[in-house]
């Protein structure tokens, strides 16, 4: 029997949606305050998902229910909110300068966290897809946002994201509608491979939702788009589709596994994507394509205790929620330190700036220690030790011996990243007033040098608020992990 609406359980998804409504009018009708709408929208999106009181569930059609309100969802709410927010502030200085239109840019961003919302608390299949896409499309327009005059790097990440996802869809589309034909079953909560006559077309429908979903996670073999995507969009655009966009591939993939049995195509996906995330992640040159290698890398991780079904689920997540404070603020620093509008640039263009920010330089070696997971990191040392003894306990012990041989691999290029701000920079080439001398100029004074070939890096306030923020809640996660898994408990 279908029960009526219930409004309360919606009100995130109004929030959500009336926050990109807001930022529609805000460009219509005024000048400057898009932003802002679209961070106040954000935290009021965060309020109504922690002020929903009980568990209402609505769109049900007897127990089966189509929107469910769970603690989970709840604190995927809030990540998502939180990570529009900061994506906004850390884009305020390029909006600014006009690199990229203010309403347009603020308008698909608040639509993205949207679908955000719809996938944290989907209860069905067709919902969780269409959840999926609406935080996906408006992101290709996003990539392709970057205005820099004779590069073509935006509008060809946007074109190769576009058309993976528009395949990676299509599959997930197809497994869903071959479950439907197996079993009658679209609602998450009745989902099954089966038995009897039609269990193995129930079987290869789960594989392919599965697949489908593995692309939004950027695993292997659905990972070719992730380096170019990211290298070409924005830097706060590629801070949020390593995050955000991974963070709803997770939320489906947890959806459907711990219903149906995948766990050895989940398996193989998490060995091949954190060992080819960290293998192709050794020879990166460019600090964005190093990060989002090991983005890749991360998902495998992320996924692995996935393929103990329901019971690695809360492992999952909690490794999730800690990937995501630590990514973002990795890619906050590098914001940071990059001029407004530009790409990521190289890792050697990374050379001494500890010493033009040391502010900046502990947040980045904060950030790539927890993804490395040591000290001062210790967000992400507790996330492996929780994926690691999640998958002892269920019996996967050589998927969790994969996970520690690939977390020593890892080492390599995170300490390298870290250690290049702090190299000596090389003085060849720098022109100071004084006595011209063949060769390299020699300065008495090492102060002087260090002053005159790299000044400090001076950072906007909404960007310096957007790292502060990220490192208050690494640092605190870090000491007080248990928190999260309490929060997933209810």
């Amino acid at each position: 029997m279908t029960q009526a609406v219930n409004h309360v359980a919606l009100l995130p998804l109004y929030a959500a949606a009336g926050t990109a409504l807001l930022v529609l009018v805000a460009d219509l009708a005024f000048a400057r305050f898009q932003v802002l709408a679209g961070i106040l929208g954000s935290i009021g999106t965060a309020v109504c998902a922690l002020a929903v009181p009980g568990r209402p569930s609505t769109f049900c059609s007897g127990d089966l229910c189509s929107w469910i309100t769970t603690p989970r969802a709840a604190l995927t709410t809030v990540i998502f909110a939180a990570l529009t927010a900061g994506v906004l502030a850390l884009s305020t200085p390029a909006l600014r300068m006009g690199l990229a239109p203010r309403g347009e840019f603020s308008f698909l961003l608040t639509c993205s966290m949207t679908g955000g919302v719809v996938v944290a608390y989907a209860g069905d299949l067709i919902t969780l897809i269409v959840g999926l896409e609406t935080l996906t499309l408006p992101l290709y327009v996003l990539v392709g946002l970057r205005r820099v005059r004779g590069s073509r790097a935006g509008t060809s990440a946007a074109v190769t994201f576009f058309l993976v996802s528009v395949v990676s869809t299509a599959v997930a589309l197809l497994g869903a509608a071959l479950l439907y034909a197996a079993t009658g079953a679209l609602h998450l909560s009745a989902l099954t491979v089966g038995s009897g006559e039609f269990r193995s077309l129930a079987a290869v429908g789960a594989a392919m939702v599965v697949v489908g979903f593995a692309f939004k996670v950027a695993a292997v073999p659905l990972h070719a788009w992730a380096p170019a995507t990211y290298d070409g969009a924005p830097v706060p655009v590629a801070a949020y589709l390593s995050t955000a966009s991974k963070l709803g591939g997770v939320l489906a993939l947890a959806a459907v596994v711990q219903r149906l049995d995948t766990g050895p195509l989940v398996a193989v996906l998490a060995v091949l994507t954190m060992t080819v995330g960290n293998l192709v992640a050794l020879r990166q040159t460019r600090m964005v394509r190093l990060l989002a290698w090991s983005s890749v890398a991360q998902a495998g991780y992320i996924i692995a205790p996935l393929a103990a079904g329901a019971v690695g689920i809360d492992a999952a997540l909690a490794y999730a929620v800690f990937f995501v404070a630590l990514e973002f603020l990795a890619f906050s620093v590098i914001t940071a330190f990059r001029a407004p509008g530009t790409d990521g640039g190289d890792l050697d263009d990374y050379r001494g700036a500890g010493r033009r920010n040391r502010w900046l330089a502990a947040a980045f070696v904060l950030a790539v220690a927890g993804l490395a997971g040591l000290p001062p990191g210790l967000a992400g040392l507790f996330a492996k030790v929780a994926i690691v003894q999640s998958l002892i306990s269920a019996n996967w012990g050589w998927l969790a011996g994969v996970v520690a041989i690939n977390a020593v691999i890892a080492l390599a290029y995170y300490v390298r990243a870290a250690a290049l701000l702090y190299t000596a920079p090389d003085p060849v080439g720098v022109h100071l007033t004084g006595p011209v001398q063949a060769g390299p100029v020699a300065v008495a004074d090492p102060d002087l040098l260090r002053a005159a070939t790299h000044p400090r890096i001076a950072v906007a306030r909404p960007v310096a608020a957007a790292i502060a923020v990220a490192a208050v809640v690494t640092v605190v996660l870090g000491f007080a992990p248990q928190a999260i898994f309490d929060f997933l408990n209810g």
